[in-house]
């Protein structure tokens, strides 16, 4: 089964003691490609994913800052961002979006640095993975007016809002990704929507180390652990596993332009 973890924090210190197990695990599971996303421990550590992705040819990275550490944010940290986003495996800006649920920083700060980061990641020609938690009506708001000109996209991290907000994403441009929350015996929303949506546009991912699978619920989750996910969207699609680890393979190589092995020119023109 060839799949590919759209969505991990590598870099946490969660893996700290059995990073390389876990990795190996990872490929043991079947994955051939992992997107390790660079938000890190906030803005003082932007180029977090970026040892691993350089390392490893079937890692990519991602640099930006989260919501949470919005206030955080400087002017240099942007130009670092700028600088960071031109390394060759670096393939998208985020995550990067609002959220309501913790409201770790002010939300006109949030929204003031998610529009900033935007702008930036245009700049580099960049789609944009967006973090949205309570947050929805506010943060599609804000793509439709900032994003969607630019025809660049993005991917809908862990989605969580209904079917309506799936379809608004995917008619600017971004692909769906579901998590191991989707597992859950009270997700049936977020199944419904996995079941409702076209085929194209759905990814899966892990968001290890959070959200693990219902089998391993509670525990700490990893890339390995992408396959329940797979599994869980061919249950609800009727189709097998394979097919549907395969199909949202397809659909991170094609909305990336990555080829099975290795760096392609498009990405490698940028640097």
């Amino acid at each position: 089964m060839e799949l590919i973890d759209s969505h991990a924090h590598i870099d946490f210190p969660q893996f700290s003691e059995d990073r390389e197990a876990m990795l190996d695990r990872a490929r043991a599971a079947g994955v051939t490609t992992l997107l390790a996303i660079g938000t890190g421990p906030g803005p003082e550590k932007l180029d977090s994913a970026l040892p691993f992705a350089a390392e490893r040819d079937w890692i990519y990275a991602t640099v930006g800052i989260h919501p949470h550490e919005a206030k955080q944010v400087v002017p240099r940290h942007f130009d670092e961002l700028s600088k960071l986003a031109q390394h060759p495996k670096v393939i998208a800006w985020g995550e990067i979006g609002l959220d309501y649920f913790y409201d770790h920083s002010p939300r006109d700060v949030q929204q003031t640095v998610f529009r900033d980061q935007m702008v930036l990641a245009a700049q580099a020609k960049l789609p944009i993975i967006i973090h949205c938690r309570d947050a929805w009506s506010d943060c599609l708001n804000i793509v439709e007016e900032v994003w969607r000109p630019t025809s660049l996209g993005g991917i809908l991290h862990c989605f969580s809002s209904t079917l309506e907000d799936a379809r608004r994403g995917i008619e600017m441009g971004f692909m769906i990704s579901f998590a191991g929350n989707s597992t859950y015996p009270k997700a049936r929303n977020l199944r419904d929507i996995a079941k409702a949506l076209p085929l194209e546009n759905i990814l899966i991912e892990t968001d290890a180390p959070y959200l693990a699978p219902q089998p391993w619920r509670g525990k700490r989750n990893e890339p390995a652990y992408v396959a329940e996910v797979a599994r869980m969207l061919a249950s609800v699609r009727n189709c097998p596993a394979e097919e549907m680890a395969s199909a949202t393979a397809h659909n991170f190589r094609r909305f990336f332009g990555l080829a099975r092995a290795g760096v392609p020119a498009a990405i490698e023109s940028r640097s």
